[in-house]
């Protein structure tokens, strides 16, 4: 009988509004969730009978039912906040982490650092990240992220830079150990370390030896030279500095280079001097010390020992690398966030803690860096906000309601109409 039908398509739509008010609510409820998105009620009709059979027209619907879910995924507004783990998505992709479950997928970049230095979420589960090398370069190898603390140890100086301008204009000298100020033409001094990391103070002399060549002597002082005696200069390493007619680096010659330090550091220790790319290494002088008329001075110089250290802070860069800086003043790259990027990102299936997992609607996570291959800027210090537009809300909020009256109006009027039948026989 119609009228009953009338009942069945009543409660289906009473039942549908009540699934769409929820969506509607749930939107509300995570108006302030950080990195949460929306979702909209998608809904269909549903078909009981054709009057005509297979030949169309006349067929009567049996009401409604919810046919999707769908999530917004949209790109909610960036805010900034004063916490250096703080990082927000801007782009495609989700931030990975490491659950009971297996990897789980968020939008919400919250994050801290636990009492074993591993960077996690407000649940604790492990952030994932493409983790440096020795050399701070970032490799794609994939763990959570976590500052290992204590000391880093010294990293003695190998290698010494130089530039700097000798004097063409200098007389010729003799250079003698026994008194290096008077028989140089010209010295400048830097610190260096040795493989315990203890800074050494070297003077470097240079004396002229003709036109275009110059000696250079790399001496250390009697406190830092083993067994040295108070007052005496000692020469770790010397050579030649060639240049031609240009006043350009033709060539440097290595002479001797030993270094044997005080205190309990390792005997013969090598350090290599440069005084920037010779024309006989192939440069062209742009990059290289000069021999001019003009003053003998050093613009600057570089090496890359270092001190033991501990850890004094760290921070993210807007590409998703956390850097860790140390006391010494050293820093080092540790890690560069993992960001996920799938080929349907409404497929994801939610668990639940502002957490995602694929499935098979959404296909398989793609791992990459941020900025690449489609995958979103990871920035520091900012989160990204709900997507959830309140006013949006409201408005299907009060749609819903009005949706629901009706449907309930539906079942009223039938009612009705069904008394009205069984009155006949009164």
């Amino acid at each position: 009988m119609s009228i009953l039908r009338s009942f069945n398509i009543g409660v289906a739509g009473l039942r549908a509004a009540g699934s769409g008010m929820g969506v509607v609510g749930d939107n509300i409820a995570n108006a302030g969730t950080t990195g949460f998105k929306a979702s909209r009620a998608e809904f269909q009709d549903m078909l009981a009978t054709s009057l005509s059979g297979i030949d169309g027209g006349d067929q009567m619907g049996a009401g409604v039912r919810l046919g999707r879910i769908k999530p917004i995924m949209t790109q909610g507004d960036l805010t900034r906040t004063d916490n250096i783990t703080d990082l927000a998505m801007n782009g495609g992709g989700f931030f990975s982490l490491k659950t009971p479950f297996g990897v789980g997928y968020t939008r919400d970049g919250s994050f801290h650092f636990d009492k074993s230095g591993t960077l996690v979420n407000n649940s604790g589960y492990e952030v994932l990240g493409f983790y440096a090398n020795e050399d701070g370069e970032i490799v794609n190898s994939i763990k959570p992220i976590q500052i290992k603390p204590g000391t880093i140890p010294a990293q003695p100086t190998n290698e010494v830079e130089i530039s700097m301008n000798l004097d063409v204009r200098a007389p010729i000298k003799q250079f003698n150990i026994e008194d290096p100020e008077n028989t140089s033409n010209y010295s400048s001094s830097m610190t260096v370390y040795d493989n315990i990391g203890t800074p050494r103070l070297i003077t470097m002399y240079y004396n002229k030896l003709d036109n275009g060549n110059w000696e250079y002597h790399a001496t250390v002082g009697s406190k830092d030279a083993e067994g040295g005696e108070v007052g005496k200069s000692y020469e770790m390493a010397s050579g030649v500095l060639r240049f031609n007619e240009d006043g350009l680096l033709k060539e440097e010659v290595e002479r001797s280079n030993s270094f044997n330090f005080a205190d309990g550091a390792r005997p013969e220790q090598k350090i290599r001097f440069s005084w920037g790319e010779s024309l006989s290494e192939g440069g062209d002088g742009s990059m290289a010390s000069t021999h001019f008329g003009s003053p003998s001075t050093t613009a600057r110089h570089t090496q890359d020992g270092y001190a033991a250290a501990t850890l004094a802070s760290m921070s993210f860069n807007d590409s998703g690398v956390l850097t860790a800086v140390y006391d010494n003043g050293e820093a080092m790259d540790v890690a560069q966030i993992a960001v996920a990027k799938f080929e349907n990102n409404e497929g994801l299936y939610k668990l639940g803690k502002n957490l995602l997992k694929e499935s098979k609607e959404s296909g398989q996570a793609a791992l990459g860096k941020p900025g690449e291959g489609g995958r979103g800027e990871v920035l520091s210090q900012s989160l990204e906000v709900s997507n959830v537009d309140l006013a949006n809300e409201f408005v299907n909020l009060m749609t819903g309601q009005r949706n629901f009256a009706a449907n309930a109006k539906t079942l009223t009027t039938a009612d009705q109409m069904l008394q009205e039948v069984l009155n006949i026989k009164r």
